[in-house]
């Protein structure tokens, strides 16, 4: 599944999932472009230790996906798109009644609403350039709903949605549009909060991830990043070049309920 001779701009990926994507998708021999809303010399530094390791073409470009103009512009400044990955996102757990106006502003711009901007941008790349692949990072909650998470599964379902449109919109050129869904994955964020579960619980490290964490996912196992950037690596490959529109559950069975 070699990607080499193709961009790839993964937002959100100067750690978590989006890094995990985007160093599967350098593995597969495609350019990459990170991205986050900080510019530290560690960003910067990290894209280039990103293309010695697969000796490809790696940079850093800072954006703050909240705006729609950077978000654009994000996609502009990589100069050529081939392979779109939206995958920012953040969270805030709230009842709809106490859940600040502010945050749900931020969540659905972060979430949703840089996916279109960002895809408005890179279509047309795409169109001119005869080929294209979007893969939107949404969730088991794009599917699926829990309490307290209005803003995260509003966006997350409306990522699914927009995923669809956008299939359907290039359906008839050599592009396409994906969602993955996935359900809990372990990254270093979630691997902080181990600790604090098991003092809250008072349980053992086993118990908090099993009983606790992993309460939801039948197959009591994290996803990893790594299977989250295979996905990805697959979606851009000619095997998938018929599957547009649709979600695919890495999510250790949740959705099958």
């Amino acid at each position: 599944m070699s990607l080499a001779g193709k961009t790839a701009v993964v937002t959100g990926s100067n750690s978590g999932i989006g890094l995990g994507i985007a160093r599967e998708l350098a593995r597969a021999g495609a350019d990459v472009v990170l991205n986050s809303f900080t510019d530290r010399d560690e960003d910067h530094a990290l894209a280039g230790e990103l293309g010695r390791e697969f000796s490809v073409g790696a940079r850093y470009v800072k954006a703050d996906l909240s705006q729609g103009d950077e978000a654009r512009a994000l996609v502009a400044q990589a100069g050529r798109c081939d392979i779109l990955v939206n995958n920012a996102g953040i969270q805030h757990v709230a009842s709809v009644e106490d859940f600040p106006a502010g945050k749900w502003d931020a969540i659905l711009a972060i979430n949703l609403s840089s996916a279109f901007h960002t895809a408005a941008v890179a279509v047309p790349m795409m169109r001119a350039a005869g080929w294209g692949r979007i893969v939107n990072i949404a969730s088991a909650h794009g599917l699926r709903a829990s309490p307290y998470k209005s803003a995260y599964v509003a966006a997350k379902h409306g990522v699914v949605g927009l995923t669809k449109t956008l299939a359907l919109e290039t359906a008839e050129a050599p592009i396409t549009c994906n969602a993955i869904c996935p359900g809990y994955v372990m990254t270093p964020l979630v691997e902080a909060q181990i600790p604090d579960t098991m003092a809250r619980y008072g349980v053992d490290r086993e118990t908090a991830i099993r009983d606790v964490m992993l309460e939801r996912q039948p197959s009591r196992e994290f996803a990893t990043v790594e299977q989250l950037g295979a996905m990805t690596v697959f979606l851009c490959s000619e095997a998938a070049a018929q599957v547009t529109g649709t979600t695919l559950s890495v999510d250790g069975g949740w959705t099958a309920r």
